[in-house]
């Protein structure tokens, strides 16, 4: 893999990881339509690490806060601190993405090999962002994150598990699960990145033992496009991070919506005609 070739995925990685429109999807998309040879596993293990590196630099100090709550609230018996409790939560969002990831491997490699299902894919995610949109406007529920309930842990844990297929944003049905279950948009935006870095440092680890034997000359090889790659989803993913939480204080996921229409579209009418 080139350089540049290996920048444009890490950027494309690192965007939309966080911006609701599936990086997976993308990842699956991008190499299809330029041409290029799809990415290794182990490149692709290193591009979503980058991602989780750029969660850590955003929130480093919420971690450092929910781990200490966490075992205090083990020491102490007790969930009356609300860092306590969103630290569970967490934990608990996370058991049904392992699950399924478990459970389904092989069928959700398979999908990685299929442009047309991203393109579906897609268009679920468009759906997703616009109906969590018209449930928000419905209710007057707009609830902060020390309000979760273990119910809203596991509705929105269950819904991140939909998203290891490509073409499902992780973000975007973590944060419409979110809205739906009454948080700010923002705020669901906040526990969506920080439920999502035990997932994508446990998909993570599993690829990279996968790709041990298959890739491990590859890595000599392309040594210097994967570090490339891997900085840049850093970066963009900070970036990225950023400009969500701000966006979505005052303004909805519509937008979004449309373009995972618009691509999941197109993608699905290029994949009849390659």
């Amino acid at each position: 893999m080139e350089i540049m070739q290996a920048i444009i995925l890490g950027i494309v990685q690192g965007a939309t990881e966080f911006i609701p429109v599936s990086s997976s999807g993308h990842l699956v998309i991008v190499p299809w339509l330029l041409g290029w040879e799809k990415p290794s596993l182990l490149f692709d293990t290193m591009l979503h690490w980058g991602t989780l590196v750029a969660i850590f630099i955003v929130f480093w100090r919420d971690f450092l806060v929910l781990i200490r709550a966490g075992f205090s609230s083990l020491r102490r018996r007790s969930l009356a601190d609300p860092n306590a409790r969103l630290a569970w939560f967490i934990i608990v969002g996370t058991i049904p993405a392992v699950v399924v990831g478990l459970l389904f491997d092989d069928f959700l490699e398979s999908m990685f090999l299929n442009p047309q299902a991203v393109g579906f894919f897609l268009l679920i995610t468009a759906g997703l962002l616009a109906g969590s949109e018209q449930l928000i406007r419905r209710s007057l529920a707009a609830r902060e994150l020390d309000q979760m309930k273990w119910r809203d842990a596991i509705v929105i844990g269950v819904v991140q598990s939909f998203a290891l297929l490509p073409g499902i944003s992780r973000s975007g049905s973590t944060i419409a699960a979110g809205l739906g279950c009454g948080i700010r948009r923002d705020l669901a935006a906040r526990f969506s990145f920080l439920l999502g870095t035990p997932a994508i440092l446990g998909a993570g680890l599993l690829q990279l033992v996968k790709s041990i034997g298959e890739d491990a000359v590859l890595l000599s090889s392309s040594f210097v496009p994967t570090v490339a790659g891997f900085i840049a989803a850093a970066v963009v993913g900070v970036l990225a991070i950023r400009f969500l939480l701000y966006y979505l204080r005052n303004r909805t996921l519509y937008i979004f919506s449309m373009y995972c229409l618009i691509v999941g579209l197109l993608t699905i009418m290029r994949s009849f005609v390659w």
